[in-house]
């Protein structure tokens, strides 16, 4: 509609174009994968708890053999049993260098003999030292590890080590397990370690039990559980998750920059040789609508510009030249058509019916003659888009030669010039159409038999030259006048033997020639054959294929 405002293009750049998501995308799921696999530190985990048993579990060993060999009695029966009033200071001064660490020491019935935070009070009365309060952790950390902790609740992953959820209070450090149980165990399989507990209190404790036998000559008189904060524990995998966290940051900064970067380089220009490519659509870019800059640039960018600018080159000129060839076609066809009116007109008036047989003459020669060109006109727009779509094959130029020479022999009159053959039999193949090729050689035969004089000859020659084929086309006629040897080719440009009537020809078949050639990534030239004093004895057409 007239005076509508125009629509905005669909090219405008965007705050954040698809390409930049795409690349941001691309770039961040690598790195979010090895996060995600960074996130499952069991094995590292599993490590540290199992290197943290091994040294309690020895520690819980040496506690024991001290406690077997210190605060054991012998009965006058032979059997062995504990001696609290000696085990309890024993087993305090064992853990005094391991605040952390907690001790009992059980009975073979199951009752607490000594504790290592029970201290005596006089009067023969004991108190429990209090359990020393988890050190809090800062609310970054917590944060951190909340979030940690939210995550693998959500990913599949095996747990890192069996801990016990007995609820708040049996989850403190006062939890026990069934001591019954372990001295059944222990006694039923002496050569086997008792499995360690590892817990977590609701406060965040990290604790660690191993349980190990006193023995006395072979004989098991009570077991000693060990606890311990595995503080060690959680700080190295507080440092881990915290690297990981930091390194994570970095890389997805650099990601986010470098995809920036790969979006201003690539998605940008992009966009502006699309505006190009819509202003060329819109008829305002016929020269320089492609930016200077982008054709500066060596790299894809650039050959995509260089590209859209050739594209766009080439298709102004074809339109250039359609526009010129409809004015031209426009003027042939008027040419006829005004005889035609004329004679019509002179007709009516007339009453000599020989006159009127001449003008219906000129009438009747003037339609073949709109005829011919109307074909040689569908002919001509024809080709180009017949050559674009027909896929090219290898054809060899030496039988087509042969060929038409035994055409031009069957159709050859009394007194026309006679065509001549020199080429190979075979060898000389070029990538094309040869429906196409064929009707060039008919093309440059017909020119050449209508100049040659009587008795005069015509050659057809191919070779191969310089990884080309060239096929030659020569004649014994009065040759071509050198300001013409370039304006033959154009379209209706006719120069005519003397004696041929007005008419005979269109004008196209050498424009058709180097439209077909030219398709076929070939030249086609004309030039003068000369004697040895340079006087023009013919005419030569010079068409040269690349050799396939």
């Amino acid at each position: 509609m007239a005076g509508a405002a125009p629509a905005a293009p669909a090219f405008a750049p965007r705050l954040v174009s698809p390409l930049l998501r795409r690349i941001l995308l691309v770039n961040a799921l690598p790195l979010a994968l090895l996060v995600v696999t960074l996130l499952y530190l069991d094995q590292y985990q599993n490590g540290l708890l199992e290197a943290e048993v091994l040294t309690l579990r020895e520690q819980a060993r040496i506690y024991a053999g001290a406690l077997g060999q210190a605060a054991v009695a012998i009965e006058a029966s032979g059997t062995a049993r504990l001696v609290p009033a000696l085990a309890r200071p024993l087993l305090r001064r064992l853990t005094e260098p391991t605040p952390s660490a907690e001790a009992k020491l059980y009975g073979p019935d199951g009752t607490v003999i000594a504790d290592s935070r029970q201290r005596e009070a006089g009067g023969g009365r004991f108190e429990m030292d209090p359990i020393p309060p988890a050190v809090p952790r800062s609310h970054v950390a917590s944060v951190i590890e909340q979030v940690y902790d939210w995550v693998l609740a959500h990913l599949p992953h095996n747990p890192a080590a069996p801990t016990l959820e007995a609820g708040p209070l049996a989850g403190g450090i006062d939890w026990q397990p069934d001591v019954r149980e372990e001295l059944r165990t222990e006694g039923a399989a002496r050569s086997r370690e008792t499995p360690p507990y590892i817990r977590r209190t609701t406060d965040g404790q990290l604790l660690v039990t191993v349980a190990e036998p006193v023995q006395q000559n072979a004989q098991t008189v009570g077991i000693i559980l060990l606890t311990r904060e595995a503080r060690e524990v959680d700080d190295s995998l507080y440092n881990v998750r915290m690297s990981i966290l930091a390194l994570f940051c970095l890389a997805l900064g650099l990601t986010v920059i470098m995809s920036w970067y790969l979006a201003r380089t690539i998605a940008r220009p992009i966009l502006r040789l699309a505006a190009a490519a819509g202003e060329m659509r819109e008829g305002q870019g016929r020269s320089g609508a492609v930016p200077r800059r982008l054709l500066a640039r060596r790299d894809e960018i650039g050959a995509l510009a260089h590209a859209l600018a050739e594209s766009a080159s080439a298709l102004w000129a074809r339109m250039d030249a359609i526009e010129r060839f409809a004015a031209d076609v426009a003027h042939e066809i008027k040419n006829p058509l005004s005889s035609i009116q004329s004679a019509i007109e002179t007709l009516r008036r007339i009453e000599d019916p020989g006159q009127q047989r001449r003008l219906l003459a000129i009438i009747a020669e003037d339609v073949r003659r709109l005829d011919r060109l109307i074909s040689d006109i569908s002919d001509a727009s024809r080709v180009d888009a017949e050559l674009s779509r027909t896929a090219t094959e290898l054809v060899d130029v030496a039988p087509i030669l042969a060929t038409l020479a035994d055409i031009h022999a069957a159709t050859l009159s009394k007194g026309e010039p006679p065509l001549i053959v020199v080429a190979p039999e075979s060898g000389l193949v070029v990538r094309g159409v040869a429906d196409r090729l064929v009707q060039v050689l008919r093309n440059l035969i017909a020119n050449a038999r209508s100049f040659s004089p009587r008795g005069g000859r015509i050659m057809l020659a191919a070779r191969e030259i310089d990884g080309e084929v060239e096929i030659t086309v020569e004649d014994e006629g009065p040759g071509i006048p050198e300001a013409k040897l370039e304006h033959i080719f154009d379209r209706f440009y006719s120069e005519r033997p003397q004696g041929e009537r007005f008419g005979q020809h269109s004008g196209l078949g050498l424009s058709i020639s180097r439209q077909i050639i030219e398709a076929l990534r070939g030249r086609i030239r004309a030039e003068n054959r000369r004697d040895e004093s340079g006087r023009v004895i013919g005419a030569r057409f010079v068409v040269r294929l690349p050799k396939a």
